[in-house]
Parts: C-alpha cells; structure tokens; sequence
C-alpha cells in the first residue's frame, strides 16, 4: 500500500483542507510504515463559483488523475487524502471505467448530485460530484459512473433535487441509525467496493471539518461501517475534507479517525485486486 496526498487545490474556500490532506496522509503513513507521494502543490484559495474554482484546479487535478491510472495499473488499492470533495471527480470516474460493476460507498452528510444551474454561477463545485462523475456535465475528467452503483451513506443535509433522486430510487441511502453496518452490507450485495469518505458524515464536533452537520455518525457507527467493509474486496479509499485545524486554531487529532478506519486499512496493506495473500504486516491498530 501506498498512500497519495493530493495537497492541490479543488474548490478550497480556505486552506485548512489542504493542509489537512497532507497532515492526515503523513499520519497514516506513520502508522502504518508505508511511503507516501505527494500530488501537487497546497496554493491560495482564489474566489468565484464553480466554474472558476475548477478551471483553477484542473492542472493538478490532472496529476491526481494520473496517479490514479498509475495505481490502478499497478493492481495496487489505494489510499488517497485529498482536501475537498471536489477532488473526487478526477478519481471517481476513473475507478469506475475500470470496475464498472463496483459498488461506490460514498460516506458523506450531503448528497454531492446537484448539477449546475445557469443562473446560479456561485453553485459549489463539491455539491456536484457524483453527478459530473456520471457525466450529467461535463468535468472534464471522465463520466464513468453509473449512479445504480453509488451507495450514500449518513447523508442527511439534502437539497431536494437531492432527496428526489433518493426518493426515486436513482441512488440508494444508507441513512444513519441503528445496524449502519449490516445495513450497508445489504447494499453492497458482495461487489467489490471503493470507499469515498467525507470527513463531514461524522456527527458535529467530533473532527474539524468545513461544514458541521448534527445528526452523523459517532465513532462506533463508523467502526461498524468498516468492519463490514474490510469483509469485501477493496479497491481503496480516500478521505477529504479533513482540516488540519478547527476554524479557531486548534490542531485537530486524526486518532479516533484512524482508529474507526483500520480494518480497512489493513485490508488495504495487505492485499492487492483479486489477490487474497498477504504482502505485508497489516497496519497496527
């Protein structure tokens, strides 16, 4: 296993998560004593609406793409610390061209499936992920995706073209409460899985993240979700919205995360694509 750091930019409007990927990559690399690469350069977040924010981060969203090819060709699963959601579009529908039939767990307290509207320019380019993933417009980084095998999970702040496509049956909801774990086993149905984890599906105050949002996940139910996961065969994860300090200056500890997170990455240290045999000692936990 490898870890990516994706210290660029994708829609930043500070730098504490960029700042974050870099400190939670380095952190799970320690722990786990394997090498880290880091992907592009932490900049200054710039102003405007979406549009903007994404003609400022394709150049380095174009080296993330890369390393995911590069990864994916090695048959290696991976780890990946990005700053924001919007990163995703420039990893997702890669991973999907290449395993179309897996299942897309994407951890996080919003739906991130709106699409850009005309009129609304200052839309924000993470609240569109999984929607230009699937080629509902144009990212210009792939439309792989099929949306039957996207699998939300703790969303709960949901706009409602959001909701519509839940209700619909578009995309499937694993909402938060009791037997998250045996819930989201059910939605797998035994495919492979990547894991999307956004840092704001954890209930407020229990990690700086931009957007605190009542009603997430507590450590044990994220515990739970990983456990279930690292029984399935894994193509990686990758964790954004980590921010390296909460908005008043204090450092934020990435423990618990880690802790909550590592039967999936020992699985991930110890495995490659359709290999059950060891390579390495697994993570410590």
């Amino acid at each position: 296993m490898k870890i990516t750091i994706y210290a660029g930019n994708a829609g930043d409007r500070n730098d504490r998560g960029m700042r974050g990927a870099v400190d939670l990559g380095s952190a799970i690399a320690e722990r786990c004593g394997v090498p880290a690469r880091t992907v592009a350069a932490t900049v200054k977040p710039i102003e405007g609406g979406w549009a903007e924010q994404l003609q400022a981060a394709a150049p380095n969203l174009r080296l993330l793409a890369q390393r995911v090819v590069e990864r994916l060709d090695a048959g290696e699963p991976m780890v990946i610390t990005m700053g924001r959601c919007a990163a995703s579009i420039a990893t997702l529908p890669l991973v999907a061209r290449r395993f179309p039939d897996a299942a897309i767990v994407y951890f996080d307290a919003h739906g991130d499936c709106n699409v850009p509207v005309e009129d609304r320019v200052t839309d924000y380019l993470g609240g569109m992920v999984i929607s230009g993933a699937a080629g509902e417009w144009d990212t210009g980084f792939g439309q792989d995706v099929d949306l039957t095998n996207v699998i939300l999970v703790g969303a709960r702040d949901l706009d409602p073209p959001e909701q519509v496509r839940i209700d619909s049956g578009q995309i499937r909801l694993v909402p938060v409460g009791p037997r998250l774990g045996a819930r989201l086993k059910n939605a797998i149905g035994g495919r492979r899985v990547y894991v999307h984890f956004d840092c704001d599906v954890l209930d407020a105050g229990l990690l700086a993240t931009e957007y605190q949002v009542p009603g997430g996940l507590q450590w044990i139910d994220l515990l739970d979700a990983f456990e279930i996961l690292a029984a399935h065969e894994l193509l990686g994860l990758e964790i954004t919205e980590y921010e390296a300090s909460w908005p008043g200056g204090k450092p934020t500890d990435p423990s618990q995360l880690l802790s909550a997170m590592q039967p999936v990455l020992a699985v991930l240290q110890s495995r490659r694509f359709g290999n059950s045999s060891a390579e390495s000692a697994p993570c410590p936990p």
